[in-house]
């Protein structure tokens, strides 16, 4: 599945600012000029209510509407890892600007990869910013007797370890399949349909231990005891009790996987509104700057140092190599399922 720029990438070019093309410009969109947003915004979220995504939206949203000068009204659309949101937004959303979504590159460009899908991207849709990068790591219960990621390691050597995860196209599950891959451990990943269940699962030791996103496990405490990070850093070293990164820990070469929490748009949209669409991508680089977004980012679960800004074109970056990423281990993704 390859992903091409188009003519609706050209018009995002740049730090999240479009350079918008005259033969593009229809009618519609100069009759609109300086009237946007006259109501409020539609938010789809692809997932369910009060988790992780939610929690972050309404976060974002409380300090870009003071600069956007819209309210938000939300809408959940959970299903098949994601993919049931994204067809409803793409069939069912009119394409005006007004309609946003709010959802997860990493994840969900791997279940783009990975499903079959009633969309394309980016013909269908296109990400405009991200706001994080939040690293996967695998996690057990404070109570487990594997102290690092090798004790685990060791042990699937001998038997099956069992991770829970909030859904399998992810990229911790990529991570734990690869590297159970390269250090020969035995794993299955079992999909518990959302981070919370995912969660309750590892500390109750129904399974060995999680694999999930960092930041969506460091309100554990004492329950938790992290046991590696997919990345080359630890960004948090003093929330995990230190855990060391793979590649580190175990001499491996597992490529880095996180996910960007981001909004889309319909790329129709990009077309028909060029005008629309760069008051969003504006007024939403303007939160990173505003320090009550610190203030709401760290009380909804997201540490600062995971927030960084991110613009169209880095945002279609991260959705290529997730497309990438997600062929590669496309064998071990489906054997998992097994």
């Amino acid at each position: 599945m390859s992903i091409t720029l188009d003519r609706r990438q050209v018009l995002l070019a740049g730090a999240g600012v479009l350079v918008a093309m005259p033969s593009l410009i229809t009618p519609k969109t100069a009759s609109a000029a300086g009237e946007f947003p006259s109501r409020t915004m539609q938010v789809l979220i692809p997932t369910g209510e009060g988790g992780g995504v939610d929690q972050a939206a309404r976060a974002f949203n409380r300090v870009w509407s003071k600069y956007l000068g819209a309210n938000f009204e939300y809408s959940y659309f959970p299903g098949a890892s994601g993919q049931v949101g994204y067809e409803v937004f793409v069939a069912k959303r009119e394409p005006d600007a007004y309609n946003i979504l709010f959802g997860n590159i990493g994840p969900e460009m791997i279940m783009y990869a990975t499903q079959k899908v009633k969309y394309k991207y980016p013909e269908d849709f296109v990400y405009i910013g991200s706001m994080d990068v939040d690293d996967s790591v695998i996690w057990v219960p404070g109570n487990s007797r594997f102290k690092t990621i090798g004790d685990m390691v060791e042990e699937g050597k001998k038997r099956e370890i069992t991770l829970s995860t909030s859904r399998l196209p992810h990229p911790s599950t990529i991570g734990a399949l690869a590297l159970a891959e390269a250090t020969g451990m035995k794993v299955r990943m079992i999909p518990y349909g959302g981070g919370g269940p995912a969660r309750s699962a590892a500390i109750t030791g129904e399974v060995d231990g999680c694999a999930t996103f960092l930041s969506s496990s460091l309100g554990l405490g004492e329950q938790a005891r992290f046991l590696t990070v997919f990345n080359d850093t630890n960004r948090a070293p003093e929330l995990t009790n230190n855990a060391p990164p793979v590649n580190q820990a175990l001499g491996t070469k597992i490529p880095q996987m996180s996910g960007q929490r981001a909004i889309a748009i319909h790329a129709k949209a990009v077309e028909a509104y060029p005008d629309r669409v760069k008051k969003l991508s504006e007024t939403f680089k303007q939160v990173f700057a505003d320090p009550e977004y610190k203030t709401v980012a760290e009380k909804a679960g997201t540490p600062w140092e995971f927030i960084q800004y991110g613009d169209a074109a880095a945002c279609q970056e991260s959705a290529k190599e997730f497309v990438e990423l997600a062929e590669r281990f496309r064998p071990l993704l489906s054997a998992s399922k097994g």
